[in-house]
């Protein structure tokens, strides 16, 4: 009581006592309002105001943020988009390069081969001609000694038989005109024989430089699959999944073939180098088809974002107050729109204990997504989701301190951290 006195005393200087008069019909009143009230009062009031000026703050840079977080998250969809677009048209060019350059090395081949054809052929006649030529050289090796030997004949009996010597002169006539003849196609043989081995020669440095390129555009072309292929499998491992077995997954859905099948055809060349560009193209088809496949399973993960509103993320994934906390929190107004981040089934569209109002979509690969806390559910058990739909609204239903958005991603029933899924799309695409 001495202490409040005390107090009063000091105070009144600035805050002097004040009287506040209630008057009604029959009496009045009044209600003194010591230093020490005053004081009271103000402070509580100023207390007030601050607190006021200090939430408007925090309201107004968690909108800021959150307007922040709504740009990046359109942005990197953006992105995830245009990359899918580039890895598929890259795909496309580079098979379509791979397929030409295949054709330009056919088609030489198929000259290389008709050339060497037409080189058998020459050297056929060539050695028919010689051939020839021989039997014509001995005729007239014959003829020779037949001729000196009736010389001979004439020389021993002083007088010529005149038959005799017309028919070796006819005789000689003739070989003379078969040796030139002879030795004409021998000329013209050697003649081709020199340009086909000039257009063999020709044939071969082109086929050689055909050769080269195709080399050089399918190392290319593996440098480029590989190259945009190891993101791919880094993400995948990144969030848990093992790359070959989602591949395995996507292979068995989507393994149709059929139509007329023609005969196997088989290069009769014997070139070595044929063999290891057809294994090299083949390579190069496979690792597209890796592409093809991540590309598909890419469409299929919960990958978006689930809400395209403004928000602010208040708690991220594990333990939390010494319990695991599964999931992500991202807190909003009542009633934002909450989307799902991938294709699949509804599992689940009711209350649960804890989730409050919960929807479970499961998608293909082993993948689910949860969404919690919901104040509308949109959706029906059995349901089938495309990415982006709308199946639900943020509230503050269950274990709930206010309006937020529990979002959960399982693989193979565990539960991951949802930002895992988030950041690998966005460092890939």
């Amino acid at each position: 009581m001495r202490i409040t006195h005390s107090l009063n005393s000091v105070l009144e200087r600035w805050l002097p006592e004040q009287r506040l008069f209630l008057k009604s019909d029959q009496s009045t009143r009044f209600v003194r309002l010591s230093p020490m009230t005053q004081l009271v009062g103000l402070g509580g009031t100023a207390v007030v105001f601050g607190w006021a000026i200090i939430a408007s703050s925090i309201l107004a840079m968690d909108a800021v943020s959150a307007h922040g977080s709504r740009d990046e998250a359109r942005r990197s969809q953006e992105a995830f988009e245009a990359r899918l677009a580039d890895l598929s048209a890259e795909r496309d060019s580079r098979a379509a390069e791979a397929a030409a350059a295949q054709n330009r090395y056919a088609v030489a081949m198929q000259e290389v081969s008709a050339m060497q054809s037409r080189l058998l052929e020459s050297d056929a006649s060539r050695r028919e001609i010689e051939t020839g030529l021989g039997i014509v050289q001995a005729n007239l090796a014959s003829a020779t000694k037949d001729r000196d030997a009736a010389k001979a004949e004439v020389a021993a009996s002083g007088q010529p038989p005149v038959a005799r010597t017309a028919e070796l002169q006819a005789a000689l006539d003739i070989l003379s005109t078969e040796l030139k003849k002879s030795a004409s196609d021998r000329s013209q043989a050697v003649k081709e024989a020199e340009d086909a081995r000039r257009t063999a020669q020709a044939v071969t440095l082109e086929r050689d430089q055909i050769v080269a390129r195709n080399d050089e555009v399918l190392s290319q072309l593996e440098d480029a699959v590989t190259i945009s292929v190891k993101p791919l499998d880094d993400m995948f491992r990144n969030v848990g999944m093992n790359p070959e077995k989602v591949l395995s997954t996507i292979r068995s859905g989507y393994s149709g073939e059929g139509g007329p099948l023609n005969p196997i055809s088989y290069s009769s060349s014997g070139d070595a180098a044929i063999g290891e560009d057809e294994a090299k193209a083949k390579e190069i088809l496979i690792t597209l088809d890796k592409i093809n496949s991540y590309r598909i399973a890419v469409e299929k993960m919960p990958l978006a974002m689930p809400l395209n509103s403004a928000f602010r993320y208040t708690s991220p994934f594990g333990r939390r107050w010494g319990r695991a906390h599964e999931g992500i929190d991202m807190a909003g107004p009542v009633g934002t729109p909450v989307y799902a981040t991938a294709d699949g089934t509804v599992t689940w569209a009711g209350w649960q204990s804890g989730y409050g109002n919960l929807i479970k979509i499961e998608h293909e690969l082993g993948t689910e997504t949860r969404y919690g806390h919901l104040s509308k559910i949109k959706v029906k058990v059995g349901q089938k989701i495309s990415r982006g739909s709308l199946i639900g609204a943020m509230g503050n239903t269950g274990r709930s301190t206010g309006s937020h958005l529990h979002y959960e991603v399982r693989v193979n029933g565990s539960a991951v951290n949802p930002m895992t899924f988030i950041k690998a799309a966005q460092n890939v695409f």
